[in-house]
């Protein structure tokens, strides 16, 4: 027999702190995606394997970005509702587009 987990005081701040915290884990790797994809754009040789990894880093940043905001309000909305978390798509899509990202990258090297 299981213990059934508690569940959270919609007013506990910790709950709500923690979800800003990974909100803002989100933004930070959406930021330093779009470091990368500037880089890759303004100081590699120009060729189109720069041009796609670039492109596809500017992608990889704004999805970033868009699905930690989604995270974000959909874990808020669960918290001060009582709801448990849903579960997220966000961590599979995310490493997907990393997993391209490098296969471009290596891509970008070889040619």
């Amino acid at each position: 027999m299981s213990v059934p987990e508690p569940r959270p005081d919609p007013t506990d701040p910790r709950y709500s702190l923690a979800n800003e915290r990974t909100f803002l884990a989100y933004e930070r790797t959406s930021v330093g995606l779009l470091v990368a994809a500037v880089g890759a754009l303004h100081l590699l040789r120009d060729s189109w394997a720069e041009y796609a990894l670039g492109a596809g880093l500017l992608v990889a940043a704004a999805l970033t970005s868009v699905v930690g905001w989604r995270r974000f309000q959909q874990a808020d909305a669960a918290i001060r509702e009582g709801r448990p978390l849903p579960q997220g798509s966000a961590v599979p899509i995310v490493v997907v587009v990393v997993l391209v990202l490098c296969v471009l990258a290596g891509l970008s090297v070889l040619v």
